[in-house]
């Protein structure tokens, strides 16, 4: 039986070995391929930089709407049930599955001048296409699903007794939410809006179509790659591996010291 057993758990262990291989060597072999002197220098490349600096701020910019509008959905959906909520989370998952070419596309067809919404924004001087404000709207479109699943998965951890009884002392509901539940789920909201930030900082297909410049930084690595090719664009991807594996760290991090204080 302990043999059957070892067995078994040696099988596991050798095909999670290969998974980690397959995803550790490519990635392995890109990081040591840049020599230091190279990486120095693209760290110092002023156009480099800015698509670093503008990946980071669109990002961040699409996890706080995140947070301020996807907050309240989570909500009810972790809350209420009501005929059509699996049609609406279906919906809110779809970013996930669309191809992200076709969600450049689908913004581009209402922002554009030949739809009313987009002559609306005309009219208020508001530019989408090639334009920060363009990319942020791509980001907060593809990180959406990530923080209200997050969050609302977070608020279903709450147990609803904890809200009964601080309305049952007199709390109104607004009052409920900003000091009992929101504290408690502060947690899910972090980690949430950490995940809307890394979906949205390795964003490409969608902003290609909607933002080619100003630039971020995977469309700097793309267009490194097609006019320089590997040399040029190697150190970029270094940079932006690193920065993703910081993002998740501190993810991991979050999650571990949710589950001890647990």
């Amino acid at each position: 039986m302990k043999k059957n057993k070892s067995l078994f758990f040696y099988l596991f262990l050798s095909s999670g070995i290969l998974i980690l291989a397959f995803i550790v060597l490519p990635l392995l072999q890109m990081i040591i391929s840049p020599s230091y002197e190279m990486m120095k220098f693209t760290i110092m490349d002023r156009d480099v930089l800015r698509s670093m600096w503008l990946s980071i701020y669109t990002a961040l910019s699409a996890s706080l709407i995140a947070f301020i509008f996807g907050t309240p959905l989570a909500y009810l959906l972790a809350r209420s049930d009501f005929r059509g909520k699996r049609l609406v989370e279906s919906i809110i998952d779809l970013p996930i599955v669309i191809p992200h070419p076709v969600v450049g596309i689908a913004i581009l067809s209402i922002v554009g001048k030949n739809h009313w919404f987009g002559q609306v924004l005309a009219d208020l001087g508001i530019r989408i296409m090639g334009t920060p404000a363009g990319i942020i709207t791509v980001l907060t479109f593809v990180g959406l699903p990530f923080y209200i699943n997050t969050v609302k998965d977070g608020f279903q951890d709450i147990s609803p007794r904890l809200e009964n009884v601080s309305r049952s002392l007199g709390a109104s509901m607004a009052g409920t939410f900003f000091r009992v539940t929101f504290p408690l789920a502060k947690r899910s909201m972090l980690t949430g809006s950490l995940m809307c930030t890394a979906r949205a900082i390795s964003e490409f297909g969608a902003v290609v179509v909607v933002a080619y410049h100003p630039m971020i930084a995977p469309v700097m690595l793309y267009e490194r790659f097609e006019s320089y090719g590997l040399k040029y664009s190697q150190p970029i991807s270094v940079w932006l591996i690193l920065i993703c594996l910081s993002l998740f760290l501190v993810l991991r991090i979050v999650t571990l010291d949710k589950g001890v204080k647990a």
